[in-house]
């Protein structure tokens, strides 16, 4: 059925900016594929990576805190749930495509292992020796090579300005010469774009721009949020830090009767609603500044579009200076932290040393594989994991396991 048997169906080829990224226009897949007759090759891909594999163990990896310590505590599962809700409005207000800022916002954590970035910086240590780990290079392993769904290609087959989001949502790899800015390309993106060139020396499209921002104002947030609930942040903390303080202050001066726990809610909330709305201005004057006449000259324009003002720029690095300090290298997480990571290497060595350790369709011909390759395959394993199933591994493995909680 085409879409003109359908009728005139509203799916989403409705109008956009001049500097959208516009599905009709899209690069394609690598494998081509017939096009949908209900929707555009975005939200195609949306929903792809809402149907993977990986996206339901999200659901038991760690964003702060590990997942059993608490059923309120973000996951990546809600960490992305809430990056994408943001992604979307920015698009939407900035008049790119919602799809696509939210398939990138959705995708943008596949890569990630057990534990959060504990996990990810003790396999990075694990593989020095083979190009070392990254999770932004593993998320693309995951969405080309690893999920295997379909009968005529590995991964997902997601749309080129998918994939580039994921990729560059943070911005260019390389310079114009090809050399990287934050040291050598990691192999498996340096692969992928030689077959399917996802340009790595420019700015990524404005949607992937909104869901890198997204991101920030999501942790942000609800990082604090977390932090309030463990005990380890406090109201009074944070009224020393500019952003919430000054939220803060005119909560209680509305309020002034309100308890901890809704005040900390009309904190949240209003910090989001405070960080979109300057985005939304300080992106419309660099729009109206640079002039985009195209979703490529977003790509080339040398910058990045999608941008906090200079004042709130300063403001949420104070936050994140303040979170760092307080939360993230708070010593309960810090305890936590150390045995996790130790879990992650300890796992890493026994597959290593023996991968009949891991399950069917893991070990097959490592056997026999050269270390990079055998190194790969267990990092791949192991950076699938959940956090609950790394703690049943290492049970199984070793005659005690670290208790995280």
């Amino acid at each position: 059925m085409g879409k003109d048997a359908l009728g005139d169906i509203g799916f989403g080829y409705r109008p956009r900016a001049v500097y959208a990224s516009d599905p009709a226009r899209s690069r394609g897949r690598l494998f081509d594929e017939p096009e949908s007759p209900t929707r555009t090759p975005f939200q195609r891909d949306r929903d792809r990576i809402i149907h993977s594999t990986a996206f339901r163990r999200l659901k038991h990896k760690t964003q702060v805190f590990v997942a059993h310590e608490g059923d309120h505590y973000r996951t990546r599962l809600t960490h992305s749930i809430e990056v994408a809700q943001i992604a979307r409005a920015l698009a939407r207000a900035l008049r790119g495509d919602e799809d696509l800022a939210e398939a990138i916002a959705l995708v943008h954590d596949f890569g990630h292992t057990p534990f959060g970035h504990t996990g990810e910086d003790a396999l990075n240590e694990k593989m020095a020796a083979w190009g070392g780990f990254d999770h932004n290079a593993q998320s693309l392993r995951v969405v080309t090579r690893l999920e295997r769904r379909y009968a005529e290609f590995d991964g997902l087959n997601l749309t080129w300005e998918t994939l580039e989001g994921l990729v560059k949502h943070n911005g260019p790899l390389t310079d114009a010469s090809g050399k990287g800015f934050k040291g050598p390309v990691p192999q498996a993106i340096r692969d992928y774009s030689e077959l399917h060139d996802l340009e790595l020396d420019r700015f990524a499209g404005i949607e992937a721009q909104c869901a890198a921002i997204a991101d920030d104002i999501a942790y942000n947030t609800h990082d604090i949020d977390d932090g309030l609930r463990a005990g380890f942040l406090t109201l009074d903390m944070l009224r020393e830090v500019g952003l919430p303080g000054s939220i803060l202050n005119g909560v209680r001066a509305k309020y002034p009767q309100l308890d901890d726990v809704r005040t900390g809610h009309e904190l949240m909330r209003r910090q989001i609603t405070l960080m979109v709305e300057d985005v939304i201005t300080s992106t419309a004057a660099n729009i109206e500044r640079l002039k985009p006449d195209s979703s490529d000259a977003v790509r080339t324009a040398g910058e990045t579009l999608v941008t906090f003002s200079a004042g709130m720029a300063t403001a949420e690095k104070e936050l994140k200076a303040f979170l760092y300090k307080h939360l993230y290298r708070h010593p309960e997480v810090m305890r936590v932290r150390a045995d996790a990571e130790r879990i992650v290497r300890e796992l890493f060595d026994v597959y290593f040393a023996d991968p009949r350790a891991m399950p069917d369709g893991w070990r097959e011909g490592l056997d026999r594989a050269e270390d990079r390759i055998k190194a790969r395959s267990v990092a791949d394993f192991l950076a699938g994991m959940t956090d609950t199933y790394a703690l049943k591994e290492h049970r199984r493995l070793f005659d005690h396991t670290p208790d995280l909680s």
